[in-house]
């Protein structure tokens, strides 16, 4: 062993024990080579940069840059990179491009950092540019450069600026043209891309042509096949992923959770997890909850939330709102409201799922006194569809004059402007209460043209309160908006047709649905039955929801 000898150290230096601080901050276990200050060199300022660099704490490093502007140094290329990464890192974009404009010729490890700090940040936009700046420049475009831009394809939905038209079809030409060699990174990119841009297709096609398939991309391709309702496509792709992970199965049981058809089927998946050992997370018990409530089967929902509190997942505060949510559409509103007043925090979520569940199930004081509780007592700000609930309650107990204070607080009060189920409740609550010429003024005097929910709630009014004349007005209008799409606007007309006697009319109605080929759906009676659900219709059997059947 090499013997050095160590300065002396006073002991004045040393704090007491009472206040006594850690020299160095966690993570960092030796002080930054302080070379730099006396020796500024291109070699001394790259070994302090990356110490900060590689620092848990790299905000304090940006001194060094200070330093270097201080002192006049023209950093290199290597120094010039660095001080980038770690502006990024201290989460300073601006001075990062900063010192990106200011190299002579950016690397292409200069601009895929660059690229992948607007993609972190947000900022698709001028990711997008710095690209376009890329391709014109005498560097070329990498895996990991295209793998960026296709992640930014799937994030960009509802920014400032429109993308370019498929871009991630672009992209994908161009990586075919290119000589990159594509790896599982950027395969899954592409998949990733072309699924939330809904072009499940395509996705497939790349999938195909993968000789590896990874669970991340099967689990994407699910996902898309499931928002498409192409269920056994999915089940396709989930029984040939052999290295299957947590993910993989809650988008399954995500999948099946959204429709009363396969609903069942999401429990079972849920069951089989487990006996394969893998764990439920949060997103597993969302979704396993959210199909206790399309079936309407509480029993279940009991069972999984004694498994929230035997896995300690009950204090979750995503997890008690959904349980309220599921006990409310079951019914069981004492269980929600046990839930709900367990609930050790409470957040806007949890405050609207309780207000919607109690208007939904006959109680619409109690909905509106939790609204007022939660406004006045815990100041908690409501949110558009919390304002939806406590006006729908405010419809079911006929207080006009309370719905309408809800209405004028929102942009008053709250800076939430109406949006057009607003407007539509608000028609509703005062169509109830028998105001049909105020309800009329009211959808003349919107800001907006006038949605087809708007016209739809002043015909169901009409029809409930005999007004042949707006109810035309307002089916036509409908008509006008979606001819084919709302056969109810049809059924309604005839029906207020109907009560009032004028038989030709109701013929010249049917006669058009005829014309245009509009059917009413034909109603369904549920009841509970040991298999499941059980769907029956008049003078018809039961037809029992299982297995997809």
């Amino acid at each position: 062993m090499k013997h050095v000898k160590l300065p002396s150290i006073r002991p004045s230096i040393f704090p007491s024990s009472q206040n006594q601080r850690p020299l160095v901050p966690p993570n960092q276990p030796f002080p930054p080579p302080n070379d730099y200050i006396s020796s500024p060199t291109a070699v001394s300022l790259s070994a302090a940069l990356q110490h900060y660099i590689n620092s848990v704490f790299p905000s304090p490093g940006q001194k060094i840059h200070a330093h270097i502007l201080k002192i006049g140094f023209k950093p290199n290329t290597n120094v010039s990179i660095k001080l980038l990464i770690l502006h990024l890192k201290s989460c300073c974009l601006r001075y990062a491009r900063q010192i990106f404009d200011e190299m002579p010729q950016p690397t292409l490890s200069a601009h895929n950092y660059m690229i992948s700090g607007y993609l972190k940040n947000g900022k698709i936009e001028e990711l997008l540019n710095l690209v376009s700046r890329l391709t014109f420049s005498y560097e070329k475009p990498d895996g990991f450069t295209f793998s960026m831009i296709l992640k930014a394809t799937g994030c960009a939905s509802g920014g400032n600026f429109a993308l370019p038209y498929c871009l991630e079809k672009v992209v994908h030409a161009q990586i075919l043209r290119s000589n990159v060699e594509p790896d599982d990174v950027l395969y899954t990119a592409l998949v990733d891309s072309y699924v939330k841009n809904g072009r499940v297709g395509y996705a497939r096609r790349v999938f195909d042509m993968m000789l590896e398939k990874n669970v991340i991309c099967s689990t994407s391709l699910i996902s898309g096949y499931m928002s498409q309702g192409r269920v056994e496509d999915a089940e396709y792709i989930f029984r040939r992923t052999f290295e299957k992970d947590v993910v993989v199965f809650n988008a399954m049981i995500e999948g099946y959770s959204k429709s009363v058809e396969t609903a069942r089927r999401s429990l079972e998946v849920y069951i089989d997890m487990q006996r394969l050992n893998f764990r439920p997370t949060l997103s597993t018990f969302a979704s396993v909850i959210g199909a206790c409530s399309v079936l309407a089967a509480y029993e279940i929902g009991q069972q999984v939330e004694s498994q929230l509190v035997k896995l300690d997942f009950i204090n979750d505060i995503k997890m008690g709102s959904a349980l309220i949510d599921m006990y409310s559409k079951c019914g069981r509103i004492e269980d929600g409201q046990r839930v709900f007043d367990h609930m050790p925090e409470k957040n806007v979520f949890s405050w609207t799922s309780m207000i919607d569940g109690h208007g939904k199930n006959g109680n619409p004081m109690e909905a509106l006194e939790l609204f007022n509780r939660m406004t006045i007592e815990h100041h908690v700000k409501p949110n558009y569809v919390t304002f939806l609930s406590a006006m729908s309650a405010c419809g079911h107990a006929g207080l006009v004059a309370k719905g309408w204070t809800l209405f004028e607080s929102m942009e008053r009060d709250y800076m939430l402007k109406p949006r057009m189920e607003h407007y539509a409740c608000m028609v509703d609550l005062l169509g109830r209460a028998g105001s049909l010429q105020q309800a009329w003024d009211f959808v003349m005097g919107m800001p907006e043209k006038p949605g087809s929910d708007v016209w739809a709630a002043l015909l169901s009014s009409c029809q409930l309160h005999g007004d042949v004349e707006i109810a035309s007005i307002a089916a036509n209008e409908i008509f006008k908006l979606k001819s084919d799409s709302r056969p109810g606007a049809y059924v309604a007309l005839s029906n207020a047709l109907a009560a009032a006697g004028k038989w030709d009319s109701v013929s010249e109605v049917r006669q058009l649905m005829k014309v245009r080929g509009v059917s009413k759906d034909t109603g369904c009676s549920w009841v509970g039955a040991d298999g499941g659900p059980c769907g029956f219709l008049t003078r018809k059997r039961c037809n029992q929801i299982r297995e997809g059947r």
